[in-house]
């Protein structure tokens, strides 16, 4: 049996070519292609070719040509079913799997494509051509939209007294028509209505750009009607699986790493008015799991840009909550918050493109400092309420899938914590008294800070980590011995503890003899300390903290190595380079 067409054209539209493939070859981005050596033959200099845009790649050398499915067949030896299964599940799809009520679903799926086509088709035109939507025109010049910011959105306007219902009557029967959303029985009356009556009409769009519901404005002031409204959830439609104008905005991650994540449709057809076409707005609904996947799918850096209102505010900060957890070392999410009583339409439309560019650089936040700052905000300057601050910003950080991330933010958490409970991390010894710092102190700390590298950080965790137990690190200074450090000064007291453990004699602090200035900077600033002084009573779990500090320093070693490799083998492209890069990348995963 075969797939259908939709499915397939779906895993397709999910999944940039370039990402399977890089899975199994070394690609370097070279104008709008991706290039490397080829899979199908032994070669020195690069002949294989990937286009993201159209969706195939090419192999000059030995005239290999295809698209996603043909590479795994290919390369892998896959059956096309096999290579379908494959690629759905990394697209997140569930699997096609031929049962009847699969082919069921199928048929009603072309249905439910068909009366939307239609029913959006009608009323686009109708607003473009029919004189007595003048009104509806009307509001939307108000709102500086044109023609040409209707056509792309495909917007349309239902009258108020509309009968689309008895046009459908003749192709689809009732049921069919209920379950699409687009009309609901009025139990009273006992006739069908449509639900977008008296509505400007915004189609939201599969990822492949097939309407699949609507959302809807009205344009009159109504003290009894919602402003917006958005089809119901449906058999093919879950507001939580979707995001409006995703069908065009992914086509630019070929061009753009940055997305905007908006409130409204009218913000995403603002931005796009100005010249700003990488937005997609959510569904009045919570920023869901599923959305963050799909957006990171397409993007590194995804932007929160919601109202600058206290429901916007409100907005974002469930939305970072829910989506830190899903958060990856090589993607970012931050957000953007606008003056009171903006919304990034209304600040697009008197600012301009430039500006909203050069603000949203200059202002966007990170999300754990987005987090932190908003309950920072919360906390009264007593125990009580700095232990709920303390237990919630942990709670938060647990959340998170990826442990890297995990470590990073918790650090960030209590680092940030510990600046404002200095007098918890006294120590008897003079050189650990932490003062509470003045303003000037704290941005001279600041400017410090930011002039370490995070190799420096993760030498000073380690340093730190030794220092404060000596007769530990002595009785397991084999666990030391191979540990690469990369900044001299702290590989030149690295040694010198190193042969000082060896030596067996007891040691403390003072009898290493470093001097006090490294000392100090290596105590202000390790973030290990705030982690360390929860694990003090355990052995296992220094030697644990060890570990992971060894593991992140191979793989800065692996990293440095790495870096070399390929910018050699962009010069060279010889196989003996390749080969070398992709074993490192192999222990780069495994660590």
């Amino acid at each position: 049996m075969k797939y259908p067409k939709e499915y397939l054209n779906e895993i397709k539209t999910r999944l940039k070519i370039s990402t399977v493939v890089s899975k199994s070859v070394a690609l370097k981005k070279r104008g709008k292609e991706y290039v490397g050596l080829s899979p199908f033959k032994n070669e020195k200099t690069p002949s294989f070719t990937v286009n993201d845009e159209k969706e195939f790649y090419h192999c000059f050398a030995t005239s290999e040509h295809g698209n996603i499915f043909d590479f795994l067949m290919k390369t892998q030896n896959f059956k096309f079913g096999e290579a379908v299964k494959h690629l759905a599940q990394l697209a997140g799809m569930q699997p096609y799997l031929f049962s009847k009520q699969d082919e069921e679903r199928e048929k009603k799926w072309k249905k439910y494509l068909n009366i939307y086509s239609q029913y959006v088709d009608f009323y686009h035109n109708e607003l473009l051509k029919n004189d007595t939507y003048s009104n509806a025109r009307d509001y939307l010049k108000n709102r500086s939209l044109g023609k040409e910011e209707v056509k792309k959105f495909k917007i349309g306007y239902v009258e108020k007294n509309p009968n689309f219902f008895d046009k459908f009557k003749d192709q689809f029967n009732e049921q069919t028509l209920v379950e699409s959303g687009l009309f609901y029985l009025d139990e009273k009356k006992k006739i069908y209505v449509e639900r977008f009556k008296g509505r400007l009409i915004f189609p939201i769009n599969n990822i492949s750009g097939h309407p699949i519901a609507l959302g809807g404005r009205i344009i009159e002031q109504s003290d009894y009607l919602a402003k917006y409204i958005n089809s119901p959830e449906t058999l093919f439609f879950k507001k939580g699986s979707n995001l409006y104008n995703l069908d065009l905005a992914r086509k630019l991650s070929n061009k753009l790493s940055d997305i905007y994540l908006v409130e409204g449709y009218m913000d995403v057809i603002g931005l796009s008015k100005n010249g700003i076409e990488n937005a997609v707005a959510n569904l009045g609904t919570s920023l869901t799991d599923k959305q963050i996947l799909t957006l990171n799918q397409f993007f590194d850096d995804i932007i929160i840009c919601f109202d600058g209102d206290e429901s916007g505010y409100k907005a974002a900060l469930r939305a970072a909550e829910n989506s830190i957890k899903d958060l990856k070392p090589e993607k970012q999410i931050s957000f953007l918050f606008l003056p009171d009583k903006e919304d990034p339409d209304s600040f697009v439309n008197k600012n301009g493109k430039n500006h909203f560019i050069d603000f949203s650089k200059q202002s966007k936040i990170p999300i754990h400092q987005f987090i932190f700052s908003h309950y920072k905000k919360q906390t009264e300057n007593n125990p009580s309420s700095m232990a709920v601050f303390d237990k919630k910003l942990k709670s938060i950080a647990y959340t998170i899938k990826d442990d890297y991330i995990k470590k990073y933010v918790l650090e960030y958490f209590l680092e940030r914590i510990s600046d404002l409970t200095p007098h918890t991390n006294q120590n008897k010894k003079n050189y650990y008294i932490k003062k509470i710092k003045t303003l000037e102190s704290t941005k001279k700390y600041f400017n410090e800070s930011k002039s370490l590298t995070g190799v420096e950080l993760k030498e000073f965790s380690l340093l730190y980590l030794i220092m404060f137990n000596l007769k530990l690190m002595q009785e397991n200074v084999h666990l030391l011995e191979n540990i690469k450090l990369f900044t001299d000064i702290n590989k030149q007291i690295f040694d010198k503890i190193i042969s000082k453990l060896k030596s067996g004699e007891k040691l403390t602090i003072e009898e290493l003899e470093i001097d006090n200035q490294l000392l100090e900077k290596i105590n202000k600033f390790a973030p290990i300390k705030h982690i360390l002084k929860n694990k003090l009573d355990s052995d296992n779990e220094i030697i644990e903290l060890l570990e992971d500090i060894n593991r992140d320093l191979n793989n800065y070693d692996l990293e440095f190595r790495i870096a070399e490799l390929e910018s050699k083998f962009s010069k060279d492209m010889s196989e003996a380079t390749f080969n070398e890069l992709k074993d490192l990348k192999k222990k780069q995963n495994i660590n």
